[in-house]
């Protein structure tokens, strides 16, 4: 299986200044072929961390929001990769765009959210996920599938559609300053582009090329 890229790249000149304008550049694009029909979930993002034995885990999660300070998603703070990152915050993040031949890769420092951010995201999520939040004990054994439903069934009957379901002391966001993002464009000849930026000691942002 051998996939064509195209001629079209990326050059120094058409970067922004920083990695998250750019990113906000991109991800603009990406949300414009999703909505065209050619691109899934293009928020979606491997994250990828290692546990205190040095063992590296994957799973896909979704960004919900981007600014300067970094990117942030939201998860069980029992869960693997909250309890990896509590060893070792040091963390990656993969955005694969296939359909446009791009992807976006981060290296970072996850930090947690405050409350009161967590608590405002909380309240804008759907009232079936607020629910999920408390019925899953992320990345625990769980006997079977019946019991998983049981307990949301539970929390449904206690808190109905419509009432105010409290944020869950475990559940909470991320926020991941990035310590370099690259921007990789598909080239024809498998020629791409890859444009790193790198945070210097003094704060300000690097770029260079690398080979493909």
């Amino acid at each position: 299986m051998r996939a064509h890229y195209r001629a079209e790249g990326l050059a120094e000149a058409d970067l922004a200044p920083g990695p998250m304008e750019q990113f906000g550049r991109w991800f603009e694009e990406a949300a414009h072929v999703a909505e065209q029909g050619g691109l899934y979930e293009p928020n979606a993002m491997v994250v990828s961390t290692v546990d205190a034995e040095g063992r590296p885990s994957s799973r896909t999660v979704l960004l919900k929001q981007y600014d300067e300070r970094g990117f942030v998603f939201y998860t069980n703070y029992t869960s693997r990769k909250a309890h990896d990152l509590a060893a070792n915050p040091r963390i990656g993040l993969l955005f694969p765009w296939h359909p446009m031949a791009r992807q976006v890769v981060v290296t970072g420092t996850a930090t947690r959210t405050g409350r009161d951010e967590t608590a405002a995201y909380f309240r804008t999520r759907p009232h079936g996920s607020q629910l999920g939040a408390w019925a899953s004990e992320q990345s625990s054994v769980v006997a079977s599938r019946a019991e998983l439903d049981r307990a949301y069934e539970d929390l449904a009957t206690r808190y109905p559609e419509g009432e105010a379901v409290p944020v869950p002391p475990h559940w909470g966001g991320f926020r991941i300053a990035p310590r370099t993002v690259e921007f990789w464009q598909g080239r024809e000849n498998r020629l791409h582009d890859r444009l790193r930026y790198t945070r210097t000691p003094a704060g300000a942002w690097r770029v260079e090329r690398f080979y493909p």
